[in-house]
């Protein structure tokens, strides 16, 4: 399993694994991947830089990128507007009753009360001063291309700027932009995702692109037939996300509810909603995404509002042990991770299949 991608990261195997466990990250490159950390859970960028002195120690010199949430287009932010104020007081009482609804208890005092301000531009324009002080080879952004001046920043650095798309058109606009890898990032994918499924997105955004722009496909990979197809596809690696949620490496020491709805989920325990941040994205159907499209709930805010509004109810729920009340992004994958195994272990299984898998293609002919 070798493609361009490896030579130009020093990878063994073309198969990013982003997640926001420092620790998943540091095993993924351990074994030969690319971990990729994502930084939007640091509201302080002390933490971040700590965090990433860790990993450039546990990491056995190997390569690893950072994730970052950036929008392009600059939006009304700052200390001079009070984000809290224009979340609707409607919004504030429907969180507080459902909570109420599902028997979610409250926090320990002074815990969980700030939002994910990772969302914000400014906080993550200093995810990425933070991230090119260490040593990341990659710089992605979840929400397509970031400004052009954090990607010359980032290539003045030596580092590759990578960015998500679900569309071909705006896979064009990334590589306008000076993008140097695209995500085709599929439907079926956690988190942020577009409406294309990937076995139709990735050839597309390939086809679009040319072929020297490489091209991760994403959404929906959690075997080696499914790193198979992709390459098949055009595409040069995998990138890959919900696959690492069980692993052991991932820390869920706050409640066990997380990882028992996450093993007991099928491929058709998720749904794309904008309740988890104003953007459509992809989790886990629960009793609380459910709440969000009975008739008495409202329309989830824009981004960042969206975000600031359920902060203190997400840390409420997967704190606890009721896997039936949680709020956790995940993509259709997810029916295949139902145990618990190392990052190690995944890794190899991976390769195994893939090598499987071509040389069953090739008998064949």
């Amino acid at each position: 399993m070798k493609t361009d991608l490896c030579e130009l990261f020093g990878i063994d195997h073309p198969i990013f694994a982003f997640t926001p466990s420092e620790h998943v990250a540091a095993a993924a490159s351990r074994a030969g991947g690319l971990g990729v950390l994502g930084a939007v859970r640091f509201n302080d960028a002390d933490e971040l830089d700590r965090t990433l002195d860790w990993l450039d120690g546990n990491t056995d010199g190997k390569p690893y990128g950072v994730d970052v949430v950036m929008p392009m287009k600059v939006p009304t932010e700052g200390r001079a507007v009070d984000l809290q104020s224009m979340i609707p007081p409607e919004h504030i009482s429907f969180v507080e009753r459902t909570l109420q609804q599902l028997g979610v208890p409250p926090l320990p005092e002074g815990e969980g009360r700030e939002g994910v301000l990772g969302w914000l531009h400014s906080v993550a324009r200093s995810h990425v001063d933070v991230a090119l002080a260490h040593r990341p080879v990659l710089i992605a952004n979840a929400l397509g291309s970031p400004p052009v001046d954090i990607i010359e920043q980032a290539h003045a650095a030596g580092v590759k700027v990578a960015a998500l798309a679900g569309a071909a058109k705006h896979a064009l606009s990334h590589v306008r932009n000076g993008v140097d890898i695209i995500v085709a990032q599929g439907y079926e994918a956690g988190g942020h995702t577009g409406e294309i499924a990937g076995m139709v997105l990735t050839p597309e955004i390939v086809d679009a692109v040319g072929p020297d722009v490489p091209v991760l496909a994403a959404g929906g990979i959690g075997s080696g037939r499914q790193i198979a197809a992709a390459l098949a596809l055009g595409a040069q690696g995998a990138w890959t996300g919900s696959l690492w949620l069980t692993v052991e490496e991932y820390d869920l020491s706050a409640g066990t509810g997380i990882r028992d709805a996450l093993l007991a989920a099928g491929s058709g325990d998720t749904v794309r909603t904008r309740v988890y941040t104003g953007k459509p994205a992809r989790l886990l159907r629960t009793k609380w995404t459910d709440a969000w499209e009975g008739e008495d709930a409202p329309a989830p805010l824009p981004m960042p509002l969206q975000n600031l509004l359920v902060a203190d109810a997400h840390n409420r729920m997967n704190s606890g042990n009721d896997p039936e009340t949680i709020s956790m992004p995940a993509g259709q994958i997810v029916g295949r991770t139902n145990e618990v195994r190392s990052v190690a272990d995944v890794m190899a299984d991976l390769v195994k299949e893939y090598d499987e898998t071509v040389a069953r293609l090739k008998s064949l002919d």
